[in-house]
This record gives C-alpha cells, structure tokens and sequence, in this order.
C-alpha cells in the first residue's frame, strides 16, 4: 500500500471522483497538485474543492512562464508538426506536469503519483514516461485502468454517494471534452467523432469564425533572438507575456483552427478540434526570421528531423535522450536566428509582410538582376551539365 500520493488535480468531476476513490482505496493521504498552465479556467476554487475532500496538503503553482520558456519555446524551435498539422498543444504540457509532481512527491515524501487519463488516450503514456524519466522508483497509480467506473454516470452515483458536489452543468453527458493551455484547447469525442461531421461553432472557444473575425487586419512585427521570441511590436516581454499577446491577436482574427485525425500512440486514430492562434502566429514568424538566418544544409536538416522529433514528443518522450539529442542539435542552429519579422493577421491569415536580421544570409549582390556580384551566370552551365548526366543515360 502506498504511504502517500500526489495527484494531478483539475478540481473537475473526474479528478475531484479519483481523489475519494484513491482516499476509499488506499486508506493514505492524497496531496493534490494543479499546474496553472494558461488553460483559462477559474482555478481559485480547487482548493476549496480540495479542502473539502479532506486534502490538508495543496500545492498550486503558476508554471506559466516555466511552461513556454522551457517547453513551449524550444519546440518551437524545431518548427515542430505532428503528421504536418498538430502543434502539440496537450503532448508538451504533460512532460512539465509529470516533472512537478514527482517534485512535490519528493517535498512530501509520497512514494506514489496519480492521474486522470483514460485508458484509451495518450496522456496515460505521457504522464507515465514522464514520471518515471524523473523518478525510476516511483509507483504510479491510474484509477481509470484499475476502477469499475466506466461511464458519465457512474462518476456522478460515485460522487453522490460520497457527496462530492456536482455544479448543474456537469450533470448531463458531456458533448465532447476540452483540454486547455496557454498554446492551445484541443476538443475531442462525442459530437466530434464523426469525421464528415463539421464541427459546430459553439466548440470554439478561443478564435472567432472568420465571418466574425475583424474587418480590418492588424501588423505585428515579431523579434527573436537566438530563435525564441522576444519582443512583441519592439517592447520587451516575458515568454508566456508574448504568447499571450498573440493569443489575443489570433483570436481576433480567426487565425490557427484545425480539424484534425490523428494517429494517437496507442494505436487508434482520433478527430479532434484544435485551436492554437498565438503559436500558428509564432511558427509561421520563426519560419520567416529562418529563411534568411539558416544556411540551406541546416534548414534542411531541421526539416528532416522535425517530424522525428514531433513524434518523440507526442509519444510521451520528451526526457528521452534521443529528444535531447535533436534538442541540441536544433539549438546549435538557432545562435543567429535573431531579428525582426513583419506580420499582417487578418481572416484567419497569417501573412508575412518582412523580415530583417543582422545575421542575414541573403545577399542583394548575388540575387539581383543589376549587379553582377560574386556569381557568373555562365557557371550555370556546367553545373547544369553535371546534374543532367545521369538523366541521360
């Protein structure tokens, strides 16, 4: 039996059921812990939620910061897309999570760590590889694989029994399910499994319909230095400040929706809806601020191992060493990605108008029509020659 867990706690009727299940079960004291990551939620309640589940030990934390400076950021680095679409949204904010909690299990001296991912997602994994790369010892409990409690219902007659306090709006079967943070919401299930079937407006929650998106566009210059963003319109600003900003520019501009099947890791495929407006802002900026700060051989080297890399991600393996191994390698290119790019945001586009570096490997003299420069055109010939050899026999 474990003397002591630590739990992922959303304060939502899933996690508030887990936390008594794991108090009925195991007869220990739970310690709950929720990540303050940007998902926009009311988190002032939780710990009275907690409180009045009997937890005496409640740790809440603002790893916002922490969040797009150390996760966010250097995937973004890489220009990161699982299967060409998905910024990973969900996949990176599980790895800080797990890394907290085995933290604060250490501070309370639990032995053992829980979470509220279903049997049948990603998150399981995720958190669990995620625990384990920072504790090999720890014991991980995941109530949904071990209880008897398999639909909506069974978690309220759960929480009846237990009077676990239900607000109205939970009562009824969820349409479908959100996942938070401050790069994305993600919603999945229910009404949104039928992949023919358009997803209804009201699932959008964090950018308006282009029908609805301002009628008059906006430019943003965007500043990077050493590939991570800056400064947003020339001021200074944190990393999850920046983020943030572009949240509110996307969501304005109806910018950065996608419907998506993926591939999940367990095996299955799954439809989700996904919103991500301040980073298909950054992403398309970074990609700007690169193509005139890459030389050609590491632009296409990242381009050839991002979709590797995205996957680590996804799978659950952001502590892996081959993860830290691409890491080092992106980051090697990223020390004169610095500059400015130039941005018009309007009717869900993302438009680049310019970009600017004093590390700019695009040179005017080589380019231009009216200079001759280094490059004699009549070197083409030979090179021309050289290539068609092999087309020919």
């Amino acid at each position: 039996m474990p003397n002591k867990i630590v739990l992922a706690y959303s304060g939502g009727l899933d996690t508030s059921v887990i936390l008594k299940w794991l108090q009925v079960k195991y007869e220990c004291p739970i310690v709950t812990f929720t990540a303050n990551l940007g998902q926009g939620e009311e988190l002032s309640p939780v710990e009275g939620k907690a409180k009045s589940l009997g937890v005496e030990e409640i740790f809440i934390e603002d790893l916002r910061e922490e969040f797009v400076k150390d996760y966010i950021f250097p995937m973004f680095r890489a220009n990161a897309l699982y299967e060409g679409m998905y910024f990973l949204g969900t996949s990176i904010a599980r790895p800080l999570i797990a890394k907290k909690q085995i933290e604060i299990a250490k501070e309370v001296g639990a032995d053992s760590v829980a979470h509220g991912a279903t049997g049948k997602g990603n998150d399981q994994v995720r958190f669990e590889l995620g625990y384990y790369a920072n504790n090999p010892k720890i014991r991980v409990i995941s109530p949904w694989r071990e209880w008897g409690l398999n639909s909506r219902n069974d978690l309220i007659n759960f929480a009846e029994k237990y009077q676990i306090q239900i607000p109205k709006d939970k009562r009824g079967e969820a349409p479908f399910s959100t996942d938070a943070n401050l790069l994305h919401t993600s919603s999945e299930g229910k009404i949104l499994e039928d992949p023919w079937v358009e997803a209804p407006e009201h699932v959008y929650s964090r950018t308006k319909s282009v029908q609805e998106a301002n009628s008059k566009p906006d430019e943003i210059i965007l500043s990077f230095e050493k590939g991570d963003a800056v400064a947003l319109n020339q001021k200074k600003l944190k990393a999850h400040e920046i983020l943030a900003k572009l949240n509110e520019y996307g969501f304005n501009h109806g910018i950065g929706r996608e419907d998506i099947v993926e591939n999940r890791f367990v095996g299955m495929k799954s439809r989700g809806i996904y919103e991500t407006p301040g980073g298909t802002i950054l992403a398309k900026a970074h990609r700007a601020i690169e193509s005139i700060t890459l030389d050609r051989g590491e632009a296409h080297l990242k381009d050839e191992i991002m979709p590797k890399y995205a996957e680590t991600i996804y799978n659950g393996l952001w502590f892996s060493s081959e993860r830290l191994s691409m890491q080092s390698l992106i980051d090697s290119t990223q020390k004169k990605v610095t500059g400015d790019v130039r941005l018009e945001l309007f009717k869900g586009n993302v438009i680049v108008k310019g970009r600017r570096s004093p590390f700019s490997k695009y040179d005017l003299s080589l380019v231009s029509f009216d200079e001759v420069g280094e490059y004699n055109q009549r070197d083409a010939e030979g090179f021309i020659k050289i290539n068609s050899l092999r087309l020919k026999h």
